[in-house]
């Protein structure tokens, strides 16, 4: 009671969370409400430093870690399963501890006014993708069918303006995999995204860039903040020559006209291909960083590809340990908790600048990880059922290979193809295939000796 009566209570609030199916480590839960022309709403982030105390064994422990590392069938987390999965996660129609930010925003999508606090709140439902979209298309009048609704009118609106800004649009492949009860692969697909999706990004995004001015402003060289350099245009000099050898005239030369340039780069009669452009352009593109703000300035700290000036990580702190970090800043900020005595002594901003790169180590090794294991479950269900014929997409070339994007499966693989690079293509024979054209693949599994591991082979069926 002592500690609740320290915290806003929002348990009588409308507010549920959207996650994908079988969602144990819920971070995050939304609430808006609507009154003369403001949405107010509130993102809701399990409050962890609650129960990780700064320099403590967990913390280091999780620091170490660093984030949680998702595996197909599994997931290694940064924090013990009792706060990632109970504890610390907003589950449905429990008391639960948040740490909220309250966002006032017009119907033009204009942020009117910010504000932070400690909460406690109890969510209403921990709805899946798939059940929002239900409400989302629905006339669902409940409470939270009203609140979800709401919440989408808004996202289109916010989105609509980041786009606007310059903000891309960009893709890569994503599978999910069907297991049986002894974790093997039985069926593999591309992820279908709603647009609940996009709603719950919407929002996240809002937070963390309310989150991230408000630091740089309070801390401006403690901050801990997330930046996307701009790609030099010699990155998407060979992109851009592929792209028009589809019929395409795609502008490099700034994220907004970027982003003009591939909504314009459509085919009707091949509407899979604008989603093959953006994966090409995000390869162009180097990873997103966390950095300490003393230790970049200006335009060296903006996020490219969301077209924002500055950005940070608040929504995740379940799963991320930047989160933790910038919670505790935060909270510091506000006044609810002094800086933990590593964030105060005088070469703080040295050790988050360290901290910052351990960090983008540790995201990177993960990333790794996550796709070691996408690689092999998709090497165990084409073991078990190879495929005669299946189409595929080709997103390079090479001399005396193709790469090859299978979209109905999400996977990627090399065919060794006996031609040489001609014409922006590979050519043998009387045959020039080039970048995003349609081919039909093979598909088995190769057995190697004990001193290489197993791979999947794509054959050439087609042309």
């Amino acid at each position: 009671d002592a500690l609740h009566s320290k915290r806003e209570d929002l348990r009588a609030s409308v507010i549920c969370s959207i996650d994908p199916p079988g969602c144990r480590d819920i971070d995050d839960a939304l609430s808006c409400s609507y009154d003369e022309g403001v949405y107010k709403v509130g993102v809701h982030i399990a409050d962890v430093t609650r129960f990780v105390e700064s320099d403590s064994a967990l913390d280091n422990e999780a620091k170490s870690r660093g984030t949680s590392t998702y595996l197909v069938d599994r997931r290694l987390d940064m924090l013990p399963v009792l706060l990632t999965a109970d504890l610390c996660s907003l589950r449905a129609n429990v008391d639960r501890l948040a740490f909220s930010a309250f966002i006032d925003v017009d119907e033009d999508g204009t942020i009117l006014k910010t504000r932070y606090a400690r909460t406690i709140i109890r969510s209403r439902a921990a709805l899946t993708y798939e059940q929002a979209q239900r409400m989302i298309d629905s006339q669902d009048d409940s409470d939270v069918g009203t609140s979800v609704r709401r919440l989408c009118t808004l996202a289109r609106v916010l989105r609509q303006k980041r786009i606007d800004n310059g903000a891309l649009a960009l893709a890569s492949p994503e599978v999910k995999f069907k297991l049986d009860r002894e974790d093997q692969p039985t069926d593999v697909s591309s992820y279908q995204l709603y647009e609940a999706n996009k709603v719950v990004e919407e929002f996240m995004l809002l937070a963390n860039v309310c989150v991230a001015s408000t630091l740089a402003e309070r801390f401006p060289a403690l901050a801990l903040l997330r930046r996307h350099p701009a790609p030099p245009l010699e990155r998407f000099s060979d992109f851009l020559e592929h792209a028009s050898r589809k019929g395409f005239t795609i502008d490099a030369s700034s994220s907004k006209n970027l982003a003009d340039s591939l909504d314009a780069a459509m085919d009707p009669s091949d509407p899979e291909l604008n989603t093959l452009l953006r994966i090409a352009a995000t390869r162009c593109m180097a990873p997103a960083a966390y950095f300490c703000c003393r230790d970049e300035q200006g335009e060296q700290r903006r996020h490219y590809g969301l077209a924002a000036s500055l950005y940070t990580h608040f929504t995740s702190p379940i799963r991320r340990y930047a989160d933790v970090v910038v919670h505790r800043l935060l909270a510091a900020a506000i006044n609810d908790k002094p800086l933990p005595p590593s964030y105060a002594s005088r070469d703080a901003s040295t050790q988050l600048g360290r901290l910052a790169t351990d960090l983008n180590r540790l995201a990177t090794n993960a990333q790794r990880a996550s796709r070691r294991s996408v690689a092999l479950h998709t090497l165990l269900f084409f073991a078990k059922k190879p495929m005669d014929r299946c189409d595929g997409r080709v997103l390079a070339v090479r001399d005396g290979r193709l790469d090859v994007l299978l979209p109905s499966f999400g996977v990627e693989a090399s065919i060794k193809v006996d031609g040489v690079v001609k014409e922006g293509g590979l050519a043998w024979d009387d045959v020039v295939v080039r970048v995003f054209d349609r081919v039909v693949v093979r598909v088995t599994v190769a057995k190697r000796d004990e001193d290489a591991d197993d791979a999947v082979v794509l054959g050439l069926v087609e042309p």
